[in-house]
């Protein structure tokens, strides 16, 4: 069991780590013994359409504390850092101390470090981004954005892209006019779990079995007739594997790989954000100690 620091009471707690690292069963914890509310800080579980496959909290959890920001948000929304800081605003006014949990590292840094207040992007624009192949649109950034973005995640250089597009200037020029954070990391007490790689192998694995077993398809069956690849509500990981298990294109095996690698890749590209980005954060490593 991992040891917790001295929480005051009165601060809010954060608490960051990677996919099936056990943050939110800590955050529960927290919650249960000092009292709380559990905050979502994860951008695939605020969409109302997925509680098994983004591991949301079971009903039965969400019995044991107060949970905000979880499934709130339909499929057909998008949904963006800057949506998730207004939404959590009034959870932060003092009248409960919020436990905000979740692997979304950009959710964290517009709290603690500031957002820039980038226009939206005009639908019409949007619309053209989202056939684009992923390529074009990093062709299409600016040479500091690009260096400051994963050029892998398709959400990130989307909406840099468009950015450039719609004002003319680069994400990182917006960036650059930060307005100070709404929660400094030195008001809060900030938590990441450190989880090791290959701790975290055996623990996925476990999780998409676990997913499967509880699920999984029936919730993506379910959704399929308005299957679109362009609204990040079906990005979550194991949406489009099992999409496509159930459309004929992947034996259940194959998709169960799929979604094993999509998964460990996603928590290697968390781990690096954590360690280059949380490095004031209290790191606590998961695996117990012989």
């Amino acid at each position: 069991m991992i040891a917790l620091p001295e929480i005051p009471p009165d601060r809010p707690v954060l608490v960051a780590g990677a996919t099936a690292s056990g943050k939110s069963s800590l955050a529960l914890r927290i919650a249960a013994e000092q009292g709380g509310v559990v905050v979502n800080a994860d951008a695939s579980q605020v969409y109302d359409c997925w509680r098994i496959i983004t591991a949301r909290p079971s009903v039965e959890e969400e019995a044991q504390a107060k949970h905000c920001l979880y499934g709130h948000v339909s499929w057909q929304q998008t949904y963006s850092a800057g949506d998730w800081l207004r939404d959590v605003l009034p959870l932060l006014d003092g009248s409960q101390r919020p436990i905000i949990v979740g692997g979304t590292g950009l959710y964290f840094a517009a709290m603690t470090e500031g957002m820039a207040q980038v226009p939206e992007t005009p639908t019409g624009l949007r619309a053209e981004a989202d056939k684009m192949p992923l390529e074009d649109l990093v062709a299409g950034l600016d040479v500091e954005s690009a260096a400051r973005i994963d050029l892998q995640n398709r959400a990130r250089v989307q909406r840099a892209w468009e950015v450039r597009q719609a004002t003319g200037r680069g994400l990182a020029a917006w960036q650059a006019d930060t307005p100070p954070p709404v929660l400094p990391v030195s008001e809060a007490t900030c938590i990441l779990i450190d989880a090791p790689k290959d701790w975290l192998e055996p623990r996925i694995r476990l999780r998409i079995n676990q997913m499967l077993d509880t699920g999984a398809l029936e919730e993506v069956r379910e959704m399929l007739p308005f299957f679109n690849e362009s609204l990040p509500a079906f990005r979550a990981i194991g949406v489009p594997e099992l999409a496509k298990y159930l459309g004929g294109d992947l034996t259940l095996d194959a998709a169960r790989e799929r979604i094993a690698i999509a998964t460990r890749q996603y928590a290697k590209r968390q781990r690096t954000w954590f360690r280059a980005r949380m490095g004031g954060w209290h790191r606590f490593d998961p695996v117990p100690q012989v």
